[in-house]
């Protein structure tokens, strides 16, 4: 009945969302799902009530996207490269034992509070708009890399750099993937590939920009050159101009009651397939994120100072942008659920390179293993929202998708430590890689049970709808019998 009641007031609600944003929106029908809005049964008229535009300003509004997750991404995963800044300025020395371990914990913060935050990021896009939202959050990045420029000793940085800047970096990143569904449909997968694959570009050129800004003006200075990646991105979220009415605002006008609602959305666990994926892939991702944080300091140890390990970090960039793209077509042309049979592989070779990179004694065998590497990165990325869609519909893809990435932010966050403190009782990263790549391989493997749980949900679905049928049939033949055995006794 909620559902209803807010299909049935989209005129009063348009002005308010319009308001909060600067922007006059469509007024007329059921609005359609944009970013987990629910609709309800009238409401699967507004596609053919509203056309998406296909381009236009949708053009600009998706290079401002690929700026958003180009600067977000791009400055975590070349965070290998400060890493070892950081072990340089504020490091006591190998006198300090567990020197790498506090030291990681830098990285996995940031990386860790980007997705932890992501839940009450969506409810804030509802409520504020994609417009407002991204461009606090960069601010907030700007004030987060500024503040982090000052400090004179590692621990301010867990939270200048780890929480702020990360909280920062996650309020501006949502909104730029919500705002690609106001622009595009029929070409929504492209453009949301290009989109992520501007995380891609950057972590390519990233790490050459990063390693000459550490040896010209040291970390300090480095830290406010990134400052300007984030305010350009303030700069880029002017561009979030909405288009539909988001109907959350309208069921937000009578009561309080449905703002709860909408900031925990129980109907998505109800879905057993979701749940299965909702743990899985956390589970994978223990090690996901240590080789981005690692590798560099491995390679140094490996094969010297002078090995030019900002290549390795090209080529994970260089495949997952190819990845991104291919893969993101691919799915496109994947049935239903087995899409997840994708990300399976992805996570099985992602595990298995993971294990590889120890054994690589010969630099153009690490070479091979972060090309492949990249290119399965890639894959498990761009259809992480497909994969939602498909498990519990459109109508709340973005909360599902919201509470899995804050769900992955506890792994992704104690990974790269633990691997730190491994290094630093063992004296080498061989049995943090080893270990790294068991968590993909488990939670692939745990994904596995995805298309077969979805299958016989619908076995059961069909079942239930065609004994319903029956039963209607049936009652219906019973009236009609009874009718006519009425009028042959009058």
């Amino acid at each position: 009945m909620t559902e209803t009641h807010t299909d049935c007031e989209p005129h009063k609600i348009s002005m308010t969302e319009t308001n909060s944003d600067g922007e006059t929106t469509h007024a007329a029908p059921a609005p359609e799902e944009n970013g987990g809005s629910r609709v309800s049964e009238s409401g699967e008229k507004a596609p053919a009530e509203f056309e998406h535009p296909e381009g236009g300003w949708g053009w600009v509004v998706m290079l401002a996207s690929m700026w958003c997750n180009g600067s977000v991404f791009g400055i975590q995963n070349a965070f290998g490269i400060m890493f070892v800044a950081l072990l340089k300025e504020f490091g006591s020395g190998e006198n300090d034992a567990d020197l790498r371990f506090k030291t990681a914990w830098v990285g996995s913060l940031s990386m860790g509070m980007i997705f932890f935050c992501s839940p009450i990021v969506s409810v804030f896009t509802d409520l504020l708009g994609c417009r407002i939202t991204a461009i606090g959050g960069a601010a907030v990045g700007v004030v987060g890399l500024l503040a982090s420029s000052f400090v004179t000793s590692l621990e301010p940085l867990y939270f200048t750099y780890g929480i702020v800047f990360a909280c920062g970096c996650s309020f501006a990143y949502q909104p730029s993937l919500v705002i690609l569904g106001h622009y595009f449909k029929k070409r929504l997968g492209l453009v949301n590939g290009i989109v992520t694959a501007g995380s891609s570009v950057f972590t390519i050129t990233l790490p050459y920009l990063m390693s000459a800004l550490l040896e010209l003006v040291g970390l300090q200075h480095t830290l406010r050159v990134l400052a300007i990646f984030m305010f350009i991105l303030m700069l880029a979220g002017l561009t979030y101009k909405p288009l539909l009415p988001k109907p959350v605002s309208s069921s937000k006008s009578g009561s309080r009651c449905p703002s709860l609602s909408k900031v925990f959305n129980v109907h998505i666990w109800k879905s057993l397939g979701y749940r299965i994926w909702a743990f899985g892939i956390p589970a994978a991702l223990y090690g996901y994120y240590v080789p981005y944080v690692h590798l560099m300091k491995h390679v140094e140890e490996r094969f010297g100072q002078d090995a030019n390990k900002e290549v390795l970090l090209t080529c994970i960039g260089v495949t997952s942008g190819v990845g991104r793209l291919i893969f993101g077509r691919v799915a496109d042309y994947v049935p239903g659920v087995n899409k997840v049979f994708l990300q399976v592989s992805s996570f099985m070779v992602i595990g298995v390179m993971s294990m590889m990179i120890p054994l690589c004694h010969v630099f153009g065998g690490l070479i091979a293993v972060c090309l492949l590497m990249g290119l399965f990165d890639g894959c498990f990325i761009c259809i992480m929202a497909p994969i939602a869609f498909e498990l519990v519909g459109s109508q709340n893809v973005s909360q599902a998708i919201g509470f899995l990435l804050g769900m992955m932010s506890i792994p992704m966050t104690v990974g790269p430590p633990i691997a730190g403190f491994l290094r630093d009782r063992l004296g080498t990263y061989d049995v943090a890689f080893y270990l790294a790549g068991i968590p993909p391989l488990i939670g692939g493997a745990v994904l596995c049970v995805i298309p077969w749980v979805e299958a016989r949900r619908k076995r059961k679905e069909a079942d239930a709808t065609a004994e319903t049928t029956e039963n209607m049939l049936e009652h219906k033949s019973h009236t009609d019998v009874k009718n006519q055995d009425t009028e042959s006794v009058i």
